[in-house]
């Protein structure tokens, strides 16, 4: 469920029109409704009310500082996987005690910065990058605690691109190498080794690849244990899908049994970095068309977004549902047409015939479930401005982050002496 649905014949973000938004802000641009971000939350941590356990949300699935402040406020923690991530989650108050840094190529400098902040956790990938951290740590003068990352070779049936539990990925410690990487981190000084932990990969939907991967971290536990490993944390990652079609869903409730199911009797406090589950249906980008376009074998709605402001689609092969911004009357001629932005590349293209009600220039279109992985991966390519972000609460709406032109972009570039005069 999310708060975007027609009120009057056009489409709302809660109380709010997204045509008035458009009115005040241009497009394209993304909203993002709070009521939805808090639900989404609150229904995922509460199927673990009965655990202890931590909800990080995933910065990398929406970094903007309003809503992870809005997430932080409700109790929230972050994974974060760069440094730049790590500040903005500071920035927006959530502590310091409910961060986990996670991420395949941290540097010492990155290392260096978390630990002098005594994060909750580091999330160590590799052997290289643990004697790195014991070396910072050992120079700071702390002890770092840390969960070990270990990849089980469980296929998530996801994307290519986004798993990440499989042998052939780079994440994470082989799954039998998983006692000689722990020997060695106890031998370390500068780190406390806390705890394990997976993360298979993004957008799942089946929940059995899940339950494999936490069977297995739980006989390693068991074996670390009688190692002498004295390991009181479980970081289950995220990767819990969410309908981007209709007909797909797993909920929080079932994947919080397969949880309870492969966990119990472990006695671990358990950590879990959901993103896309909380944010993803909690925004849309609302888009302006430019030109119909009647072609010889097929038509095209041309809008004014592009693959540089949502690049699922070109990347991912990513499916959004696109609806009119104005309710079509009942009974529209439905016709298929091809949806695809001004960038100079074919693979500007949103969606392959896809059947929509009839469109003509101005009008305006939403682009579902883009609350995740939508801003957060734009960039300016084709100096196009970065689109601003806007968040509604209720009837209000603010603008979080506003459209940075090209001007700005170019103010800080710098022609080089020799190319003066």
């Amino acid at each position: 469920m999310d708060h975007f649905d027609y009120q009057n014949g056009e489409l709302f973000a809660e109380e709010v029109p997204l045509a008035r938004i458009a009115e005040t802000v241009g497009t394209p641009f993304y909203c993002y409704s709070t009521a939805t971000l808090e639900r989404h939350y609150k229904i995922f941590s509460e199927a673990f009310d009965d655990k202890e356990a931590t909800v990080c949300f995933a910065v990398k699935a929406n970094g903007n500082i309003a809503v992870l402040k809005t997430l932080g406020n409700l109790g929230a923690g972050a994974d974060v996987v760069s440094m730049g991530e790590l500040k903005r989650a500071l920035a927006a108050g959530i502590p310091t005690d409910k961060i986990v840094f996670s991420g395949v190529g941290k540097t010492a400098e990155e290392l260096a910065f978390a630990v002098e902040k005594e994060i909750f956790q580091i999330n160590v990938e590799s052997a290289p990058e643990l004697e790195t951290l014991s070396a910072v740590a050992s120079s700071l003068g702390k002890e770092q605690a840390i969960a070990i990352r270990i990849n089980p070779d469980v296929d998530a049936k996801t994307h290519t691109k986004i798993a990440t539990g499989k042998s052939e990925n780079k994440f994470g410690i082989e799954w039998d190498k998983a006692p000689e990487i722990f020997a060695k981190a106890a031998a370390l000084p500068g780190i406390k080794v806390a705890g394990v932990a997976v993360h298979i990969g993004s957008q799942i939907l089946d929940l059995k690849p899940f339950g494999e991967a936490f069977a297995r971290m739980g006989d390693i536990i068991a074996a670390l244990r009688v190692d002498g490993h004295d390991i009181s944390r479980l970081d289950l990652g995220g990767g819990l899908g969410i309908p981007y079609e209709a007909d797909q869903l797993s909920s929080p409730e079932d994947y919080a049994t397969v949880v309870k199911e492969t966990t119990a009797g472990l006695d671990c406090h358990l950590i879990f970095e959901p993103g896309r589950m909380i944010a993803g249906n909690a925004g849309v980008l609302v888009s302006k068309v430019v030109y119909v376009k009647e072609g010889e074998t097929r038509d095209f709605a041309i809008v004014d977004a592009a693959m540089n402001d949502l690049v699922r689609p070109s990347m991912y092969e990513a499916h959004h549902d696109i609806i009119p911004v104005k309710q079509p009357a009942g009974g529209a001629n439905i016709r298929p047409m091809d949806v695809v932005g001004p960038i100079c590349e074919t693979g500007d293209t949103f969606a392959k015939q896809r059947p929509l009600p009839p469109l003509e220039s101005d009008d305006l279109v939403a682009f579902r479930s883009a609350g995740a992985y939508g801003a957060v991966m734009s960039s300016t390519y084709n100096a196009r401005p970065l689109i601003p972000e806007v968040l509604v609460k209720g009837n209000a709406f603010s603008i979080i982050r506003k459209r940075v032109e090209v001007e700005e972009q170019m103010a800080n570039e710098r022609v080089p002496d020799w190319l003066k005069g």
